[in-house]
């Protein structure tokens, strides 16, 4: 995240001694991306963050691909996936290319006799039902209903939930994930006509600390395996850290939608992009305002992008038949748009209420046998009259 940050205690130069009360030195790491070019944080850890005693098992967890090539529109019905008690057995990857994978899960209980840690890909997780706390190495966030958590790549963390009714939309990024460049200046503050601001972006604040030895499973994913590790020191060994590489919440209800006279296109929608793909945020919002406006959206073709809408609550304007928890699917290069009798009613109407989230990815998405399990085959023939 591109804003300074700094949590618990520090030594004032980086890269100098920096001791306990005892007298022995605190571990430093330098947690960073993108060689030693990209955003990085210094850690400093009670014990060193490299004992590693022993690693067990190792299994694959890619995605099974049902359709690598296909040109069909599809609707899939998030909601049929079945809860999991287990947080990473519940992740399900519906969709996925060599940028992304989308991933739904219904997890029912906390993470607790494990840490994780995504060694591949950021993660941006959309919390569709349910609250908690995600925990990490570099502090602790509460989260709700409309959060999004951007965790980059090699983050160690755990999912705390309050309740066993739970449901993620998860986005893996194999590309750093940022907020949209044109919304910030040269200096990586954001500009007055962002639709949010650094107020909106919460940061860690709480800082969990443990000095254990003893025999703590870590679950690493590393090229779509997952590698069972036990490491000699409790992870959430932090005593301080300062940068710009951490995990951080933003609610879909803070973004503020642009609006204009006609109908806006979707980038007034994006709150952040990699460069492979792009998520937007579709928020209540007042319709538009000129008095021949058409507020559903126009008729339209992704040349070189598919279109993945993931409809979170309210009313879907622009489709028919569609419920919380669906997803639909647009390939690149063929054309879609409101639903038969859609345009129509949208005509006079001066708001809408739906929530939904975009993803746009750049290459084309390959479908898994889980996403064919929720998938409506007939969903490409529901613009017919």
């Amino acid at each position: 995240m591109p804003f300074y940050h700094k949590l618990g205690k520090i030594p004032p130069k980086r890269h100098t001694q920096f001791r306990k009360e005892d007298g022995s030195l605190y571990a430093e790491q330098l947690f960073g991306t993108i060689g030693f070019d990209g955003m990085s944080t210094n850690s400093y850890h009670e014990q060193r963050p490299t004992q590693v005693k022993a690693i067990k098992k190792q299994y694959s967890v890619a995605p099974k691909i049902a359709k690598a090539n296909h040109i069909q529109s599809y609707r899939f019905r998030g909601f049929q996936v079945k809860p999991e008690l287990d947080y990473l057995e519940s992740r399900k990857a519906v969709l996925t290319n060599s940028d992304c994978t989308i991933i739904l899960a219904a997890p029912q209980q906390s993470t607790t006799d494990y840490f994780y840690k995504n060694s591949d890909a950021d993660e941006l997780i959309f919390v569709h039902k349910g609250s908690g706390k995600l925990r990490t190495h570099l502090g602790n966030l509460d989260f709700k209903y409309g959060d999004y958590l951007v965790i980059p790549r090699g983050i160690i963390y755990k999912m705390d939930f309050d309740t066993e009714d739970n449901r993620l939309f998860i986005v893996e990024s194999r590309r750093p994930i940022y907020t949209p460049k044109r919304y910030r200046n040269w200096f990586g503050q954001l500009l007055e006509h962002a639709p949010f601001c650094e107020r909106d972006l919460r940061q860690p604040q709480e800082l969990e600390t443990h000095n254990e030895s003893g025999e703590f499973l870590m679950k690493v994913k590393k090229q779509d395996d997952i590698f069972e590790m036990i490491y000699a020191s409790h992870p959430f060994d932090v005593v301080g850290y300062d940068g710009y590489n951490y995990p951080y919440a933003f609610s879909i209800h803070d973004f503020e939608p642009i609006t204009g006279r006609i109908h806006q296109p979707p980038p007034v929608h994006q709150t952040f992009e990699t460069d492979a793909f792009v998520v937007c945020s579709f928020v209540p919002r007042l319709y538009d305002y000129h008095p021949d406006s058409i507020p559903a959206p126009y008729n339209h073709s992704n040349i070189d992008s598919d279109e993945v809408l993931y409809y979170v609550d309210g009313d879907f304007m622009s489709r028919n038949d569609i419920d919380a928890g669906h997803i639909s699917l647009h390939p690149a290069g063929i054309p879609h748009g409101p639903h038969p009798g859609a345009t129509e009613r949208s005509i006079g109407q001066v708001k809408t209420d739906e929530l939904a989230v975009m993803v746009d990815t750049f290459k084309p998405l390959q479908i898994t046998e889980e996403a064919l399990k929720i998938a409506d085959e007939a969903y490409f023939k529901s613009w017919l009259e």
